[in-house]
Formats: structure tokens, C-alpha cells, sequence
């Protein structure tokens, strides 16, 4: 392995790694499509995406005709539901280690200096992420309204994880490599000035849209309390969370430093979002609570749900272990990435702290605004 790093560089088996894993899917898919396409790629990848551009509960493949279950035989094959399951995570998680060397490899070429102004800069792109998704939820709430895609499939597919996930890093990445220009021409004084600028942009004009939308169509409620509720919410328990950091523990945000209030934020829009979106979206103007998106919250509630007595629940919810879950895991972030780790490998640091602030900012980002344009 050494010897091959050596001899062909570690970018050239990183791209030859990517096409062959590429082309050995779908060489398996072409010969096995059955067991390999139908059976695994189509149940766990596509056929969630299929339901959920439909806004269906769950799809039978039914002889490849894609067919809401409800509307299916005995015997329609598999099934597959929206969201995500701890099989479709063991696909994500290699394809985003393979993004994150990707990105190693990209920063290196470019000889990208000052990682903490680009960690900030990137910031309005994770916000554009959650965003961009939501124009897919908006795709749903007008299937259900008028029978018919606004944005049809394949493309809207290309708004639903997780072929999203390469959208914003493919749009992210010419924002980066642009910016980076306009630095070297002396155009701008740093990078981070135009890619936060173009982050900004996309994420205005990604957000216009669903006003447009909520403003021209029946489908679209607009809730600015729940926004503000939440955005408040996130503030506070950041601030809360900020403030007990600098009293008991002050030396665990010596590495991160201001980039620890993003982590805590990133997170709390998230565990605030789902909270209100879970159980209080109705005291909002909802006709119903959202549901979970994802195993680990709809786990957290169920166990909440389970273990508290119905009259409590109904009073304090059970959603709300999953904040506090949230800004622990956020927090437990800080405290690994300490000053030895920036020093040692800056580079690694802030990509890993950029995964990070993503991982939470996005699904906050789309929950919170779901909700907020009421789709």
C-alpha cells in the first residue's frame, strides 16, 4: 500500500479508489440488478428519495413502476421509506470520508491559508444547504396540493439526500475555487470575502424563493413566530451553553476559541427546531406536529415517550432530551479539539470542525424552515 502511495501519488489512488468503487457499483447493479440494484440501491437509496420527492409514507418498487404501498399487491417487492436508516448511514459515511480526503486533497492544490476565515466564510453555505432542501419539501406540499411536481424527478431527486450532499459541495466548491481567484488577481484581500459572499447570495435567493412561493401558493403558510421562537431559542441555549463553558471549564474552548459558539449554535438550531417542530408546531398554527427525519431523534422521543407518563409528556413533550443531547455532543466536540490538535494538524481540524457545524446547521436549518413556510 505504502509502495503504491509512493509510486503514484496519494490524489491518483484517491481518484482511481473514487471511479472504482464508482464503476464497481455499478457494474454489480448492471449484473446483479436484482439483489444489488433493487435490493439494496433502490430500498435504501433511490426508493427513499422516490417517497419523499412524493411526500408518500412508503413505495413499493411493484415491477419498477415506483407505486405508493397503500396502492400495491402481495407481492410488490420491496419497500422503502423516507428518511434515513442505519444501512443507508453505512453507505453516507464512507462516501463523506471520501469528500473529506477529497477536500484535503483539494486545499493542498489550491494552498489554502487562514482555515479559521474559511471556516467562517463557509458558514452561510451550511445554511444554504438546509435551505436548498426545504425547495424539495415545497416540491411535496405542491404534489399534495395539485397532483403534480413542481420540480419533476429525476431533479428533484438531485434536492434530497443523498444526492444534495453532492449539489452544495459541487456548488461549494466552485464558490472556493473562484474565490481563491479573485484572491490571487489581488481582485478582494481574501478569499473569504467572496465565498461568504456568494454563500450569502444562494442562501437569500434559495430562501426568496420559498417566500415567493409561500406568498403566490395555497399549499405554503408562512409562521415567522416559530422562526423566531426558534432562532431565540438557539441563541439562548448557546449563550446558556457558552457562559458554563467560561465558568466550569474555561480550557476546553482554548483550541476552537469563537468557532466553539458556531459548533454549540449549529446544534442547538437543531435540537431547538426539533423540539418545536415535534411537539409544539401546532401552538404555532400547525394542523399537526412534523414527524422525525431521522433514527436518532425518533428514537429519543419514543424512549421519552415511553418512559414519562402520559400527562407529564403531554405537558413538558419528548423531543426535548434531544436538545440537550445535542449540546452535549457539541460540547464533547469542543473539548476534543483542543489546542494540540490545531497546532498538530490545522487543516484536518477545521475540515473536521466544518463536518461538524454541517452536520448539525444542515438538518436544523431544513427542519426549522419546513416549518417555518409551513411545508
Amino acid at each position: 500500500m505504502y509502495e503504491s502511495i509512493e509510486r503514484y501519488g496519494p490524489v491518483k489512488l484517491w481518484a482511481a479508489t473514487v471511479v472504482a468503487l464508482a464503476a464497481g457499483v455499478a457494474l454489480l447493479a448492471t449484473v446483479f440488478p436484482q439483489r444489488v440494484y433493487v435490493d439494496l440501491i433502490w430500498q435504501y437509496y433511490w426508493g427513499p428519495v422516490v417517497a419523499d420527492a412524493h411526500g408518500w409514507s412508503c413505495v413499493a418498487w411493484a415491477g419498477g413502476e415506483q407505486v405508493p404501498c397503500v396502492e400495491a399487491g402481495a407481492d410488490a417487492g420491496p419497500t422503502a421509506e423516507p428518511g434515513y436508516t442505519f444501512v443507508s448511514y453505512a453507505g453516507y459515511v464512507p462516501t463523506l470520508i471520501l469528500f473529506l480526503v477529497g477536500i484535503v486533497f483539494l486545499i493542498q492544490r489550491l494552498q489554502i491559508e487562514r482555515y479559521r476565515a474559511g471556516f467562517f466564510a463557509l458558514f452561510p453555505f451550511m445554511l444554504f444547504g438546509g435551505a436548498l432542501r426545504v425547495v424539495e419539501d415545497a416540491n411535496v406540499a405542491a404534489f399534495r396540493d395539485t397532483g403534480e411536481l413542481a420540480i419533476e424527478l429525476p431533479w428533484s431527486g438531485f434536492l434530497i439526500s443523498p444526492l444534495i450532499y453532492f449539489v452544495v459541495f459541487l456548488v461549494t466548491l466552485v464558490a472556493v475555487i473562484v474565490s481563491v481567484w479573485l484572491e490571487r488577481r489581488d481582485t478582494v484581500p481574501g478569499y473569504e470575502y467572496p465565498l461568504a459572499a456568494i454563500g450569502t447570495g444562494l442562501l437569500a435567493v434559495t430562501v426568496g424563493y420559498l417566500g415567493y412561493v409561500t406568498a403566490t401558493e395555497g399549499y405554503a403558510t408562512f409562521y415567522p413566530w416559530l422562526l423566531l421562537t426558534t432562532l431565540v431559542g438557539a441563541t439562548v441555549a448557546t449563550g446558556i451553553t457558552w457562559y458554563a463553558i467560561k465558568v466550569f471549564a474555561p480550557g476546553i474552548n482554548r483550541g476552537t476559541e469563537y468557532m466553539g459558539v458556531v459548533v454549540i449554535w449549529a446544534h442547538a438550531v437543531d435540537g431547538v427546531a426539533n423540539v418545536i417542530g415535534l411537539d409544539w408546531a401546532v401552538v404555532f398554527g400547525h394542523d399537526q406536529n412534523l414527524v422525525p427525519k431521522h433514527p436518532v431523534n425518533e428514537a429519543i422521543v419514543n424512549v421519552t415517550g415511553s418512559m414519562l407518563p402520559p400527562d407529564i409528556a403531554a405537558v413538558t413533550g419528548a423531543a426535548w432530551p434531544f436538545l440537550l443531547v445535542k449540546l452535549a455532543a457539541a460540547v464533547v466536540v469542543i473539548w476534543i479539539f483542543d489546542e494540540t490538535v490545531f497546532e498538530e494538524s490545522p487543516r484536518y481540524a477545521i475540515l473536521l470542525m466544518i463536518t461538524v457545524v454541517a452536520v448539525g446547521l444542515g438538518p436544523g436549518t431544513r427542519d426549522m424552515l419546513r416549518a417555518t413556510f409551513g411545508v
